[in-house]
């Protein structure tokens, strides 16, 4: 892995260079751990013209959740307990004879940023914008197979979820209880903070679980997902709870299943991600529920769990191959409840049998 690492770098340095900048610094953690393995809190990676180097507080311990950092890049701790990394970056860089120093202004504080600019007052700091970020649209296949086990591992703790008894139980306990099930299949934990909405929580968009009890007729909705080796999956489902669904319940989630899969039949190379976006909408606000639907039909995941791209009614851009993404759309009648499906897929092309699904558990209607 570590020449992955070090090509990564190597590509951010390129685009460096084609502004006119020698030097860069990566802050934001997820951004560091993609470029140099891993990032212990608070640690930020300077790429300058004296070589790389991986700057982190003194006395952090690691954990091997942040990942393995790259054996070929150097690692600094810094000398005091109280300095900030960015600001001794800055120093070094400047010490070094950089004239430059791009900075992801959208991750640093201005506090920040003015005691950079103090250190090294004759550095100027350019924006780095979300170069890193571009840079992680597209996975290598180390990293579409981390979203696999993610995914292996999160279907299994929802299996095993679906086999229990879930009459009486609160929203807030089945939700405990999945994150515990993700740590004993493997997972560092969970991807974000699972979701459990029941009757009429169910069909909203990351319901935080409440101390509600599951009831029979209910609706229960299920959003979880793994972060293993820091790459992060997601995945949605929708049951009834203890006997035969309703007529409407049938209906609604007929119709939601059938705007899923539109989306995920959507996923090819080269499509719109308002293209995305619309063919899941479009059959969701033809039914009349247009005005309650998420800003989104899905997103990125990778190392964090809502990153580039957003399929979107206003996105701009084209999907490429290899770009894991959600597809999940989702109806919440106020007072009633309601539907949600949510998958994680890889684009992949046609000649390679179309998008890839990561998540298997069935889009069943079941009655639990």
């Amino acid at each position: 892995m570590s020449e992955v690492y070090a090509v990564r770098r190597g590509l951010l340095r390129d685009r460096c260079a084609a502004v006119g900048s020698a030097a860069a610094l990566v802050s934001r953690p997820a951004n560091v751990r993609y470029l140099a393995g891993g990032a212990p809190p608070g640690a930020v990676l300077l790429l300058g013209p004296g070589g790389d180097v991986l700057i982190s507080p003194r006395d952090r311990g690691g954990d091997p959740a942040d990942g393995r950092t790259d054996d070929r890049l150097r690692v600094s701790p810094l000398p005091a307990s109280d300095g900030d990394p960015a600001v001794a970056a800055a120093e070094l860089a400047g010490s070094s004879g950089a004239e430059s120093l791009a900075v992801e202004e959208h991750h640093l504080t201005v506090a920040r940023h003015r005691a950079m600019g103090s250190v090294a007052p004759r550095l100027r700091l350019a924006d780095l914008g979300a170069t890193v970020e571009q840079l992680r649209v597209v996975k290598d296949e180390e990293e579409i197979a981390c979203l696999r086990i993610a995914a292996e591992i999160t279907d299994q703790a929802l299996g095993e979820l679906l086999e229990s008894i879930l009459v009486g139980r609160t929203e807030r306990h089945l939700a405990l209880e999945l994150e515990r099930r993700l740590v004993d299949h493997g997972a560092d934990g969970p991807a974000f903070a699972t979701s459990v909405a029941t009757g009429p929580n169910s069909g909203q968009g990351r319901h935080r679980p409440s101390d509600r009890r599951v009831e029979e007729g209910d609706f229960l909705s299920v959003c979880l997902g793994a972060n293993y080796r820091g790459y992060r999956c997601e995945i949605g489902r929708t049951f009834v709870i203890g006997t035969t669904p309703a007529d409407w319940q049938i209906e609604l989630y007929d119709l939601v299943f059938a705007a899923q899969r539109a989306g995920r039949e959507a996923l090819v190379p080269g499509a719109a991600y308002r293209d995305v976006d619309r063919a899941a909408r479009h059959l969701l606000d033809s039914a009349g529920h247009g005005g309650g639907l998420a800003p989104w039909t899905g997103h990125g995941v990778g190392l964090e769990i809502d990153e580039d791209p957003q399929l979107a009614p206003a996105a701009m851009g084209k999907l490429d191959a290899c770009v894991p993404v959600t597809v999940e759309p989702g109806v919440h009648l106020p007072g009633r409840g309601g539907v949600r499906i949510d998958d994680t897929l890889v684009v992949r092309p046609e000649a390679d049998g179309g998008p890839e699904l990561l998540t298997i558990t069935t889009k069943e209607l079941l009655a639990l």
